[in-house]
């Protein structure tokens, strides 16, 4: 019944006449409008977002974080002409980033202030420098015949043979953009699913640990380990180390494609991690993680998950054009990632609500019915 009501919507719309007729109506003309102002905000969103690029690499929201300014002494510190300060600044008001204030000043609107607040997302914000370059060409890239992309090469482990080999330099860029951004969802996760009751927690592909770190403040008799590449592993002991935790944290390297991962914890937790990958690894990942379990334990799963209602853009079209960029991976539903969880043996799958679950949305599972010492086709990541 749907599908014949879509094409009857269909047949009308795509009439030469039809919209005309109907837009002198009160109701659609105002479903016109809207339709009309979506489609140019599709056309426009590049240059949105460069406005926030130049916006945060010429630092206006710090700028103005003591107080309105006029245009003459803003453009000086910003470095500009006041004529491309005007500039700036109108197209700041309007995304609303800025707004006018009396006396011909301007100061932070709400979507600078929480700019302000969050010096992650500046940090995204310029990462996505090298997606946009890497969509100049976006039937390329849909092809197969973009070649190597920025995005492939930022995150080093994504295509490589062997990524355990990959170098501090080559794994640098992304630990760091990492640890920065996983400050914005350690909170939404952990009070969604409190870490008091764990003994041991295993924190697979955690970076830097600053998850980990986020469990062991909250946890203070747990003992957290983070498993990650060797390079990256090296840079997490360091940080611990440096956040006083190096007794209670440590950090294991090893590649979670073909080393077993360390046995017993009562919560292991993939953050932003199955996503980053095909299907074939999440299924050696996850059947690495149900062998390593503690019988009693739980598998906690966090990352921003395909048709989030209010959210269905970004698993659809931002990740799915970002990863599609990197060279792996996909955003996945809750029923896709069920069905992998319950494939690798885990069960009694739970659905704990985050207060923002754009950012990230959580799965809780717990192993059931699957040998621990069942043979596994180790994942080709070539």
């Amino acid at each position: 019944m749907r599908d014949r009501l879509l094409a009857a919507r269909d047949w009308f719309w795509l009439r030469p006449w039809f919209p005309r007729r109907v837009g002198r109506l009160p109701v659609i003309r105002i479903l016109a409008r809207r339709t009309a102002r979506q489609l140019f905000d599709l056309c426009a969103g590049f240059v949105y977002s460069q406005v926030l690029l130049a916006a945060v690499r010429l630092r206006l929201c710090e700028t103005l974080a003591d107080g309105p300014l006029a245009t003459a002494p803003l453009a000086e510190r910003l470095g500009l002409t006041e004529d491309a300060t005007r500039r700036l600044l109108d197209a700041t008001d309007a995304l609303g980033l800025t707004m006018p204030r009396s006396r011909g000043r301007h100061g932070l609107d709400e979507l600078g202030m929480a700019l302000l607040g969050s010096p992650a997302v500046a940090s995204l914000i310029e990462h996505h420098a090298l997606l946009y370059a890497d969509l100049r060409d976006p039937v390329a890239l849909l092809k197969g015949e973009a070649g190597e992309t920025e995005m492939a090469r930022y995150w080093a482990y994504a295509c490589a043979a062997t990524p355990a080999e990959a170098d501090d330099a080559q794994v640098a860029g992304y630990s760091a953009l990492m640890a920065a951004t996983q400050g914005l969802i350690a909170d939404e996760i952990l009070t969604a699913y409190p870490p008091k009751g764990a003994a041991r927690w295993l924190d697979v592909g955690g970076g830097e640990g600053a998850f980990a770190t986020a469990v062991a403040r909250r946890a203070r008799r747990a003992r957290v380990t983070v498993f990650d590449l060797p390079a990256v592993a090296a840079r997490a002991r360091v940080r611990l180390a440096a956040e006083g935790l190096a007794d209670r944290v440590t950090a294991v390297g090893g590649d979670f494609c073909r080393d077993p991962l360390p046995e017993g914890a009562d919560v292991i937790s993939l953050v932003r991690v199955l996503h980053d990958h095909d299907d074939d690894v999440v299924r050696a990942l996850l059947r690495a993680a149900r062998r390593a379990i503690a019988p009693n334990g739980r598998l906690v799963v966090a990352e921003p998950m395909a048709g989030t209602r209010g959210a269905e853009p970004i698993g659809g079209a931002y990740f799915g054009f970002y990863l599609l960029a990197m060279g792996s991976g996909r955003a996945r539903t809750v029923e896709r990632l069920t069905a992998l969880l319950e494939e690798a043996g885990f069960g009694a799958i739970e659905t704990p609500r985050t207060h923002q679950p754009l950012l990230t949305r959580l799965m809780v599972a717990r192993p059931i019915g699957f040998p621990k010492d069942a043979p596994d086709v180790v994942a080709d990541t070539t």
